[in-house]
């Protein structure tokens, strides 16, 4: 069947020969409708469009959503030239000897930003591919399953789906805090933008997005602060993997102030910024060029209209769904982040199989699932299943594999030893409850475990594994053949 041409409109010509009052009246029918552009989105817009249906997707901004534009991918391009600057810096232990180098942020914006256009061209053609239509536009629900689309040249269309699907997703929280928002900070997609290295950069957050910029602006020459409220980095993750980071944040020169409460804030982010706040009762201040604010994301719920879909929401502002992504909304379904499910791209990707089996007829759940992560610090910490923490609050038994890096003969020969790998056994049993690493190529050897545990393998089958020699996963024999705790 040959696919319908597809059609992508970014405000620069009419799409339709009515009139506004026209279009009040005969609004525009698909089969599928979906607000934003993300990972779960285009999934469904691709997927349902090749099946010949009727498909449009209104996108305010990014063609993708934030992923391939302004988060995941632009920030490990940018993660990987600070780890080039970081061997180059120290490339005598490698026995090559750079009499000087220099680094241009400008050139690290420009190859980052190449990356992006490209991505962002395979999803062009991948919307003209499937014949689903891509809508650039600014658009909020003005009734049940109704969507308003205002394009950049002042004209609107009106849509409605028979299906409709919501995947806004997230943006940056900004505190409350006085004289934060005066002090224009950095949020993740500035950081991206940079085309000089902060002489010294405050981080507000020890989370993930705080933790990967923070290494990667000091590896680039930056003096770095990370403040935070909590007594550790990542603090939700098992003591030992927080001693590991903050160890390595420490030896690579970046100052941790932990327990910490900001109580204002002034300057302006680029220029000079102060922190003022109080630690252990004791008021103190700090003072820097830049500004990047990581302490959490919020959903894009506001001024889309969503009370007059009759789509309600949570206490925390998310789209409230049940276990198959519906809304309280007939018709009307919620992917990825706004819908309150993990903020992980591959998340949302399977927020994508979920719905998409849903409105086919079947009945698939979020329920159960597996939820992997990578913190793409180097060295990395990945984790799947239970950490020992979660183990512990639920009474679960469980028997401890741990070795440390050194351990892993892969690791030894890039003499990149720091870390350790983890795995909990069931007590009882055989059966893996969780893994995590903390150490090179944590992500890869995360999967593979992970793998196992889909396939309910007990640990002995990868103890008894012919994995290649020397690889990374090859650790898992090391792991577990040594005793458990």
């Amino acid at each position: 069947m040959k696919l319908p041409k597809s059609k992508i409109n970014f405000g620069t010509e009419p799409t339709t020969e009515n009139t506004d009052m026209d279009l009040q009246e005969q609004p525009e029918v698909y089969d599928l409708l979906i607000l934003g552009s993300g990972a779960g989105s285009k999934l469904l817009a691709w997927t349902f469009a090749g099946r010949g249906q009727r498909v449009a997707v209104v996108e305010r901004k990014y063609i993708g959503g934030a992923c391939p534009n302004i988060a995941c991918l632009p920030s490990k391009n940018v993660i990987h030239t600070a780890q080039i600057a970081h061997f180059v810096r120290h490339s005598e232990e490698f026995g090559v000897s750079i009499d000087n180098f220099r680094i241009s942020m400008s050139a690290v914006r420009d190859r980052k930003r190449g990356m992006v256009q490209g991505l962002v061209d395979t999803h062009l053609a991948l919307y003209k591919q499937s014949g689903a239509e891509l809508i650039m536009a600014s658009g909020s629900f003005v009734g049940p399953k109704m969507l308003e689309a205002a394009l950049p040249d002042g004209t609107k269309r009106l849509l409605t789906g028979k299906n409709v699907v919501i995947g806004t997703g997230t943006h940056a929280f900004i505190e409350d805090i006085p004289g934060l928002a005066s002090a224009q900070p950095l949020t993740h997609v500035e950081a991206l933008e940079l085309d000089v290295i902060p002489e010294h950069l405050i981080v507000l957050g020890a989370g993930y997005v705080g933790l990967e910029f923070a290494q990667a602006m000091r590896r680039f020459g930056s003096k770095v602060t990370i403040l935070d409220r909590n007594y550790r980095v990542i603090h939700g993750e098992d003591d030992d993997i927080t001693e590991g980071l903050q160890s390595l944040f420490e030896e690579e020169g970046i100052e941790l102030i932990l327990n910490a409460r900001i109580r204002n804030i002034s300057g302006v982010s680029g220029q000079s910024v102060r922190v003022a706040f109080e630690q252990g009762g004791v008021e103190s201040s700090l003072e820097g060029t830049h500004l990047l604010v990581a302490s959490g994301r919020v959903p894009n719920t506001k001024d889309i209209g969503l009370e007059l879909a009759g789509v309600e929401l949570t206490e925390k502002g998310y789209i409230k769904v049940n276990e198959r992504l519906e809304t309280t909304a007939p018709g009307v379904w919620a992917v990825g982040e706004v819908a309150g499910s993990p903020q992980f791209t591959h998340i949302s990707e399977d927020d994508f199989r979920v719905v998409r089996d849903n409105i086919l007829g079947g009945d698939r759940v979020t329920t159960g699932r597996q939820v992997p992560f990578c913190l793409f610090t180097d060295p990395e910490f990945a984790r799947v299943g239970m950490s020992e923490k979660e183990a512990k609050d639920k009474g679960i038994a469980y028997r401890l594999f741990k070795v440390p890096m050194e351990a892993v003969l892969r690791a030894r020969s890039l003499m990149e030893t720091r870390g350790f790998i983890k795995c909990l056994v069931e007590r009882d049993s055989d059966n893996i409850l969780g893994f995590a690493a903390f150490g090179v190529g944590a992500g890869e050897i995360m999967a593979c475990v992970q793998i196992a545990m889909l396939g309910g393998m007990p640990y002995t089958a990868l103890r008894e594994a012919v994995l290649a020699h020397p690889t990374i996963p090859e650790g898992l024999i090391s792991l577990f053949s040594s005793a458990a705790s």
